[in-house]
C-alpha cells in the first residue's frame, strides 16, 4: 500500500512538449468526485484574507511581494486531515480561492500608497471598488485565453508555480506532510513579531557607523518577514539588492554630506536644515530617496523595454487563442475543458466598466465628465492588453518575475501623456491617472495568478469553470479584507515611513508627476537614472538594485543573509534530491514567518489605531545592550529556518 502511494504523482507528460488536447490528467476526466463544496471555498477565503493582509505589509515594506499558493496549498490539506475526509480536488479549489488574494494586494500597494503620499485620503469604498474592478476584469479578461494557453500551449508554456503546486497536491494525495513547516513558521513569525513590535522587548532594527566614512552606516533589520523573504528569493536577488543599497549608504550619504558640509543655505528640496545638521537618515529621507526614486522609476521602464519582444509576442499569441475560443463554438466538451461562457465574461466586463463610469469616487468625484467617461475606456483598454501579456508571460518566467510594476509604468505613461494634451495637470488628473494605473495593475497582476491556478487544474484534472468561479470569489471575498488592512497600516505608521516606505508607489507617482508636474529635484533623480542605467550596463538587473538604492541597507542586509543561509545549505547537501528537500522544507517555513510577520503587523497596527502605539514593556532600560538582544534574537530566528530546512535530510534516517 505505501509503493502503491508512494508511486502516485502527476504523469510525466506533464513536463512533456505534446499536445494538450492529448494530456491524460492526473483525475480523469470521466471521474466523478467532489470539487466546488462549501468547505474549501471557506478556507479558501479565510487563508486568502491571511496572505493578502501579510502580502499588503510585505509589499509596504520592501516593495515586493511572495506567491502563496503553495503555503496555502499545504495548509488547505493539514486542516482537511482534521476535518475529514476530502479530495484533491477540493484542495486546489482551496488554494485557487486563497491565492488570488496575494495578487490582489500587490497591484494595490504598487499604486495606492501614492494617493496618501500626494495628501489625499481616499475613502474605503474608493479602494474597494478599485480593488474588485481590477481583480474582475484580471480574472473575466483571462478565461477566453485559457484554452489556448494552458491547453494548446501545453509543454511549451511550463507555468512553473502553477506546475508547482500541483506536484505539492500530488504529493499531499500520496500521504506527504508538508504543512508542518508553515504553521511552524506562522507561530514562530507572529510570536517574534508580537515580542519584538508589540511589547518592544528588543529594537527592531541594529545601526553600526563604519569607520573613515563621514556619516556612513550600516544595518540590520530583525524582522521575520525580511529573512523568509530572502530565503525564498535566494542569494542572487539579495546580493543585488544589498549592493545598491551599499551605494546609497556608503556612497551617497558621504558624498553629500562631504559636499553640503560648507553651505549656509539648504540645498533644495529640504528647505529648513542644513547639510551639516543632518544625520545620516536625515540625509537619506531629503536626498537619497530621491535618487532612489529615479532608478527605481527608470529601472521599472528599461524593464518594460526589455519585454516589449515579448508583450507584442504574448498578447499576439493570446489574441490568436482568443480568435480560436471563438470559432469552436458551443461543441460538447469534456468537464475538464468547461469554462465559463462567453456571455458571462461579457456581461462582467461590461457591467465593470460601466460601473467605473457611474462610480463617482473611482475618479477623484471630478465633475469633468470627460474624465469620467475616458478613464473607463482606458481601463478597458490597458487592462485587455496587459491581462493578455501577463497571463502569457508568468508562463514562461513565473509570477515571481512578473514585470507587472513595468506594464503599470507603461499604463501611466500613456495615461499621463492622454490627460497632459487635454490639459488635465491638476489634482483632478494625477488622481484619475493613479487610480486607472490601479485597476490595471491589480488586472495584470490578478491574470498572472490565475493562469497559474489553472495550469494547476489542468495538470490535476479540475473543472475550470468551477475554479474560475472560484477565482471570482477571491477577489470578492478578499478584497475588503486587503483594503482595510493597507488603511490600517496607513493610519498606524504612514505611508512614506520608515516602517512603510512604499517603495513601487513612489515610483508610480514620480512617474505622473514628471509627466504632469514639474515640482520634482530633477538633479538627484537623474543620479537615480544613472545608476540604473550603468547597472543595466554592467549585467546588473535594474529594478532590484534599484530597489536597494531606495530602501534602508538594513532592510536589505536581511534579504542578504536569508539568500546566503539558503545558498550554503543547498550546497553542503550530497546531490539533488537533498538540495530540493532543503529548498522545499526552507521556503515553506520561510513562508509561514512571512504570513506570521505579517499578519501579527496588521494586528499591531489595529490596536495601535484603537489605543495608540503599544510601548509594552520596552527595551530603552536595557541601554546598548538592547542592539546584543537584537542580534540574539535574529540569530535564533536564523537558526530556526536552518533547523526547518534541515529536516527533510535528517528524516529521511
Amino acid at each position: 500500500m505505501a509503493q502503491e502511494r508512494e508511486a502516485r504523482k502527476l504523469p510525466p507528460e506533464a513536463y512533456m512538449n505534446i499536445r494538450g488536447a492529448d494530456y491524460k490528467p492526473y483525475i480523469p476526466a470521466g471521474s466523478s468526485m467532489a470539487e466546488f463544496t462549501w468547505r474549501p471555498i471557506l478556507l479558501g477565503a479565510l487563508f486568502g484574507i491571511m496572505f493578502g493582509a501579510a502580502n499588503a505589509y510585505l509589499g509596504l515594506r520592501v516593495g515586493l511581494t511572495v506567491s502563496t499558493s503553495i503555503p496555502i496549498a499545504v495548509m488547505t490539506v493539514a486542516v482537511f486531515r482534521v476535518l475529514g475526509r476530502s479530495t484533491i480536488l477540493e484542495h486546489n479549489i482551496s488554494q485557487t480561492v486563497g491565492s488570488a488574494s496575494s495578487s490582489q494586494a500587490s497591484g494595490l500597494i504598487f499604486t495606492i500608497p501614492a494617493l496618501f503620499l500626494w495628501g489625499f485620503s481616499p475613502g474605503i469604498s474608493k479602494l474597494l471598488v478599485i480593488a474588485l474592478a481590477g481583480g474582475l476584469l484580471g480574472v473575466l479578461f483571462m478565461i477566453p485565453l485559457r484554452r489556448f494557453l494552458i491547453r494548446d500551449e501545453h509543454g511549451k508554456l511550463p507555468y512553473p508555480e502553477g506546475t508547482a503546486c500541483a506536484e505539492v497536491l500530488v504529493a499531499a494525495d500520496a500521504g506527504g506532510s508538508q504543512a508542518r513547516n508553515v504553521f511552524l513558521g506562522l507561530g514562530v513569525g507572529a510570536l517574534y513579531k508580537w515580542l519584538m513590535s508589540g511589547l518592544n522587548l528588543w529594537p527592531r532594527d541594529i545601526w553600526v557607523k563604519v569607520p573613515g566614512l563621514p556619516k556612513g552606516q550600516v544595518g540590520l533589520d530583525v524582522a521575520p518577514a525580511l529573512l523568509g523573504v530572502g530565503y525564498i528569493l535566494g542569494v542572487r536577488i539579495g546580493l543585488i539588492m544589498v549592493g545598491g543599497s551599499a551605494i546609497a549608504w556608503l556612497i551617497i550619504i558621504p558624498v553629500i554630506d562631504v559636499i553640503g558640509r560648507g553651505m549656509t543655505e539648504p540645498l533644495y528640496p529640504e528647505t529648513v536644515r542644513l547639510i551639516s545638521e543632518m544625520g545620516a537618515r536625515d540625509i537619506w529621507t531629503r536626498y537619497v530617496r530621491y535618487v532612489g526614486a529615479g532608478a527605481v522609476a527608470t529601472g521599472g521602464i528599461i524593464t518594460l523595454a526589455k519585454s516589449i519582444p515579448m508583450i507584442i509576442t504574448s498578447f499576439r499569441e493570446g489574441m490568436k487563442g482568443l480568435r480560436s475560443r471563438l470559432d469552436e463554438g458551443a461543441l460538447a466538451l469534456e468537464r475538464t475543458n468547461i469554462d465559463l461562457p462567453l456571455k458571462v465574461v461579457g456581461i462582467g466586463v461590461l457591467t465593470v466598466v460601466l460601473f467605473l463610469a457611474i462610480a463617482p469616487q473611482v475618479f477623484g468625484f471630478t465633475t469633468n465628465m470627460a474624465v469620467r467617461i475616458l478613464g473607463p475606456i482606458l481601463v478597458a483598454i490597458f487592462a485587455f492588453f496587459f491581462v493578455t501579456v501577463s497571463s502569457r508571460i508568468v508562463g514562461l518566467i513565473g509570477v515571481t518575475s512578473n514585470p507587472t510594476s513595468g506594464m503599470t509604468i507603461a499604463t501611466l505613461l500613456g495615461t499621463s501623456l492622454i490627460f497632459a494634451a487635454f490639459g488635465w495637470t491638476d489634482d483632478v488628473g494625477r488622481v484619475a491617472a493613479l487610480s486607472i494605473g490601479a485597476v490595471v495593475a491589480v488586472a495584470a497582476s490578478i491574470a498572472g495568478d490565475t493562469s497559474q491556478d489553472l495550469k494547476t487544474g489542468f495538470l490535476l484534472g479540475a473543472t475550470p469553470y468551477r475554479q474560475q468561479t472560484g477565482e471570482l470569489i477571491g477577489v470578492l471575498t478578499a478584497g475588503f479584507f486587503v483594503v482595510l488592512s493597507i488603511l490600517v497600516l496607513e493610519n498606524a505608521y504612514g505611508f512614506g515611513s520608515e516602517e512603510l516606505p512604499a517603495p513601487q508607489a513612489n515610483m508610480m507617482m514620480l512617474v505622473i508627476d514628471g509627466v504632469l508636474q514639474a515640482e520634482i529635484p530633477w538633479r538627484l533623480v537623474m543620479v537615480g537614472v544613472a545608476l540604473a542605467v550603468v547597472a543595466e550596463i554592467a549585467r546588473i538587473p535594474s529594478l532590484p538594485f534599484a530597489v536597494g538604492i531606495y530602501l534602508p541597507i538594513a532592510t536589505m542586509m536581511p534579504l542578504f543573509i536569508g539568500g546566503m543561509m539558503r545558498k550554503l545549505l543547498e550546497d553542503r547537501q550530497p546531490d539533488e534530491e537533498s538540495k530540493h528537500g532543503v529548498r522545499e522544507r526552507g521556503v515553506l517555513y520561510a513562508s509561514g514567518l512571512i504570513g506570521g510577520d505579517g499578519l501579527m503587523g496588521v494586528a499591531i497596527a489595529a490596536w495601535a489605531g484603537l489605543v495608540g502605539i503599544p510601548r509594552g514593556f520596552g527595551h530603552a532600560w536595557l541601554g546598548s545592550f538592547a542592539d546584543v538582544l537584537a542580534f540574539i534574537m535574529f540569530a535564533v530566528l536564523a537558526t530556526l529556518i536552518i533547523k526547518a530546512a534541515r529536516s527533510v535530510v535528517e528524516n529521511r534516517g
